[in-house]
């Protein structure tokens, strides 16, 4: 089985109706997509991590006719949970629609980069793969920016790390900080996250220990 790690960009920017109305809403911002799935009768479910005022942006979602059901979870602070279970909606339902056809897994957490695209892993057989990625419809575009051999260890990483560290190293991927040359500092990656650079020098340090520690053990 191999894995294909890409940003997969929409050409609105957000992959269903619903998906814009959050995008879109002033009051709260995608982090990820935690689970996605297809339902038997076309519709879909969704769990997104988001940061925001949940107290306002429910009541904006209420009125909103693509979703059927919907509930808030886990409210930490500005962080909260969102479950959707949502009317059928393009593109998010012909890209599912080939995860069937092609038989591939769509490994979650999805993240949201900076600019509102999302960063997705799919595995699958290597022929499936490229049948499936040559099959993408037209209004998707998509930058692949890894393969290789999957593992099924390899998405748990993160859930070694605390929910702080988890959150201050993929930041610190989607800024660029592990690129060559590095085109993030502490301090910027701190003014993004609101504390001071020892803070994201700390986390880092801790995040970078652990996941390599699980890489070469």
């Amino acid at each position: 089985m191999r894995y294909f790690d890409f940003t997969l960009t929409a050409e609105n920017g957000t992959i269903h109706p619903v998906d814009t109305v959050i995008a879109d809403h002033p009051d709260v911002t995608r982090e990820a997509l935690l689970h996605i799935n297809a339902l038997g009768d076309g519709t879909g479910v969704m769990l997104y991590r988001l940061r925001g005022d949940e107290s306002s942006f429910q009541s904006d979602l209420v009125t909103f006719s693509d979703v059927i059901a919907h509930d808030v979870l886990d409210v930490r602070g500005d962080v909260f949970h969102l479950y959707v279970h949502v009317k059928p909606g393009e593109p998010a339902g012909k890209l599912m629609a080939l995860a069937q056809k092609y038989a591939l897994i769509i490994d979650t957490p999805l993240a949201f980069t900076d600019r509102g695209s999302l960063r997705v892993t799919v595995v699958g057989t290597h022929d499936m793969l490229r049948r499936a990625l040559e099959d993408l419809p037209e209004e998707i575009s998509i930058s692949v920016e890894q393969v290789g051999q999957y593992s099924p260890e390899r998405p748990y990483l993160l859930g070694l790390l605390t929910e702080r560290q988890a959150e201050v190293f993929q930041k610190a991927v989607r800024m660029g900080y592990y690129e060559i040359p590095r085109e993030t500092t502490h301090e910027e990656i701190a003014t993004e996250l609101d504390c001071a650079p020892s803070t994201i020098d700390e986390h880092l340090r801790k995040a970078e220990s652990r996941v390599l520690s699980t890489l070469v053990n």
